[in-house]
């Protein structure tokens, strides 16, 4: 066991130490190539950030990944076509990076992506069982499974609204799979290699991201959700549905801000791919968070998340469900108090800038009065 954890973290240390090193010549790459993220009063005025700030993060993240799978990975069909998709994937990011394209052509690239996992790779939703009842999907696991990818690809593309954030979400996925497949004793399987490559590459650019970020990860994150959707495949596809719920879990906060966001468009009857500043963090800052202590609260509700997950899969099924059913009240107290769906004025969201006004006024007043 104690092999197995120094072989896990040799995996992490290595490739941390590489995409924290390479992350200077990203943005050196990003600056020439002007794949620069500028701050915008379009798009629904959803920028937080005041000055321009390179993209590419996303690359240096893929690149560590591919020194990691130099160093620590197997040559396998599957490995194969996750290379090639991750290499479609980045393509198409950079370019967006550089100049906008349209969702069409980004969703083109995504479809192309899943296609090689699923056709090549042979990596499949082909069955699950839930309730004593088996479910085969025959010919209907492909278009599911490039569904899945493909949700996945702009669920965490959707989250990276802040510093940090979506990069500190993909780092308690991975060290969560890692921790279920340490205790169950698979670390040198292909899923276990690829989560300790992809914990290590991500962390080294987080120390770059995290508020305030010299380099953002650009369009590119695309790449984070398409390996966690792999991982998810690989790792949990098995027997039971519950299994492979559990990945989907401990990604609870990005796929709620997503399906909240869908909702939140449909209602006000826009393109669901219509910007806004509704998401999750936007409603924290809302209330008068700060960018660091934002990201902060979101970690902690996602290790919440995450935690459930390792209790419901390792040691307590019963504990683990109850404290998926506490987070679940708590998201739709959430829901129902901010305007996350609905424009609303909510009375939690109310009081909050009420009070923070208030505190606001005095103090003006007593710097006046000195």
């Amino acid at each position: 066991m104690s092999h197995d954890i120094l072989s896990a973290c040799k995996i992490v240390f290595v490739t941390f130490i590489f995409a924290t090193a390479i992350m200077p010549l990203m943005k050196k790459i990003a600056i020439h190539i002007n794949a620069l993220d500028r701050p915008r009063s379009d798009e629904g005025n959803r920028h937080i950030h005041k000055k321009t700030i390179p993209k590419l993060g996303a690359v240096g993240i893929f690149l560590g990944f591919l020194f990691g799978y130099m160093l620590f990975g197997d040559q396998s069909l599957q490995m194969n076509s996750i290379l090639i998709g991750s290499f479609i994937i980045v393509l198409v990011g950079i370019v967006d990076d550089i100049k906008s394209i349209r969702a069409s052509y980004k969703f083109l690239g995504q479809f192309i992506a899943s296609s090689v996992i699923v056709f090549y790779g042979g990596i499949l939703l082909d069955n699950v069982t839930a309730l004593g009842f088996s479910i085969d999907f025959g010919i209907w696991a492909y278009p599911l499974t490039l569904l899945f990818i493909i949700a996945c690809c702009n669920i965490i593309n959707l989250i990276d609204g802040l510093d940090g954030l979506s990069g500190g979400i993909c780092c308690i996925f991975y060290l969560t799979i890692g921790i279920i497949g340490f205790y169950q004793s698979r670390t040198g399987s292909l899923v276990m290699i690829l989560t300790f490559i992809m914990l290590g590459s991500t962390l080294g650019f987080l120390v770059h991201n995290f508020y305030p970020a010299s380099i953002f990860a650009g369009d590119c994150t695309q790449f984070e959700g398409f390996i966690i959707a792999i991982i998810s495949l690989l790792e949990f596809k098995g027997p039971a549905l519950t299994s492979f719920f559990v990945p989907l879990l401990i990604l609870a906060i990005p796929i709620l801000d997503t399906a909240f966001a869908i909702v939140r468009r449909v209602l006000k009857r826009q393109p669901i791919f219509a910007p806004d500043k509704q998401h999750l963090h936007h409603q924290l800052l809302g209330m008068n968070f700060s960018q660091r202590t934002t990201v902060l609260i979101i970690y902690c509700i996602n290790l919440l998340f995450a935690a459930a997950s390792i209790l419901y899969q390792l040691k307590d099924p019963v504990i683990g469900k109850a404290i998926y059913i506490i987070l679940v009240f708590i998201v739709f107290w959430f829901v129902f108090h901010t305007t996350i769906i609905s424009d609303k004025s909510p009375k939690l969201t109310k009081k909050v800038k009420d009070r923070f006004y208030v505190k606001r006024v005095k103090k003006r007043k007593a710097s006046l009065k000195k």
